[in-house]
């Protein structure tokens, strides 16, 4: 018994350390992307001036006297990912519950693999059918000159959040104790009282990570919101084109340089520390909750 553990412990070292330099190699990357963004991103903020880039209204990198006013942007992106949200989350939360406690083996069994499908399937390919499908059927129901717009931009990454959503959330179902359930049970409450009240409570902190990866599959997406939204920096509105600050990005930093260059590293800065932020909030809220 002795020899078992004494050759067990060298491979239990092993893997310790294994853990240990993947952990650390995640770290560094984080700080190397934080450092980068900060050093690359401040410059421009510097020279802009705090104020006149967060608030300003207008966006002009090539002009003449080229104005960098981001605001537009920062409204859009969190217009775009709060509605994205509200019509994600309670899709993708129900569809979870559905196939973690509702639905038989079989029917989960056919909706799963679509809905791993949809995680599948690339960016660019839900913005060809958003503009192809979306688009078209916009402007002609609310006949407008032009369907691209923030709405569409919503609808696209709604449906794109389902699957972090449901999976994260199925998973978080599924991992809650029976014991919760049966003691639910023989109390008297019925199936979905048990799942509403003791399931999903008991699951909350998956639930709230799945949402944190919604909302960060949202607010980072560009490829498709190009394709959708029109790339217009416009103040933000419903059925006017608008750009995202990952589009703002995305569409001119090949070939953008000098100041414009720069003003675009910051916007990315602006960009993480928004996701940065939610994460913040977010941990805080259940860190609470769980010592509450």
């Amino acid at each position: 018994m002795n020899a078992m553990k004494q050759k067990l412990r060298p491979m239990e070292l092993i893997m310790n350390l294994l853990f240990f330099i993947c952990g650390f190699i995640a770290i560094v990357f984080v700080l190397f992307i934080s450092i980068y963004l900060i050093i690359s991103g401040i410059p421009a903020i510097r020279e802009i001036g705090l104020v006149d880039f967060l608030f300003g209204q207008e966006w002009a990198s090539t002009a003449a006297e080229p104005k960098f006013g981001i605001l537009p942007f920062i409204l859009t992106s969190v217009y775009g990912t709060c509605g994205a949200i509200i019509i994600g989350v309670p899709v993708g939360f129900m569809t979870a519950v559905f196939l973690a406690k509702v639905a038989s083996p079989r029917l989960a069994a056919v909706v799963r693999p679509a809905v791993d499908l949809l995680a599948g399937i690339p960016s660019v390919v839900y913005g060809l059918i958003g503009m192809m499908v979306l688009v078209p059927a916009v402007r002609e129901a609310f006949d407008l000159p032009d369907g691209a717009s923030l709405f569409c931009a919503i609808i696209v990454l709604a449906v794109m959040i389902l699957p972090s959503i449901i999976s994260v959330s199925e998973t978080a179902l599924k991992a809650v104790p029976p014991e919760y359930e049966e003691a639910s049970l023989a109390l008297g409450a019925t199936h979905i009282e048990t799942v509403f009240r003791v399931s999903v409570p008991a699951a909350s902190s998956g639930i709230a990570a799945a949402v944190v990866l919604g909302i960060g599959r949202a607010i980072g997406e560009a490829m498709a919101i190009i394709m959708v939204a029109g790339n217009v920096a416009n103040m933000p509105s419903l059925f006017s084109s608008v750009r995202f600050l990952t589009t703002a990005v995305a569409s001119e930093m090949a070939y953008a340089s000098g100041l414009q260059r720069q003003a675009l590293y910051s916007i990315a800065l602006v960009l993480f520390i928004f996701i940065m932020l939610i994460n913040i909030v977010l941990n805080t809220v259940l860190k609470r909750k769980e010592e509450g």
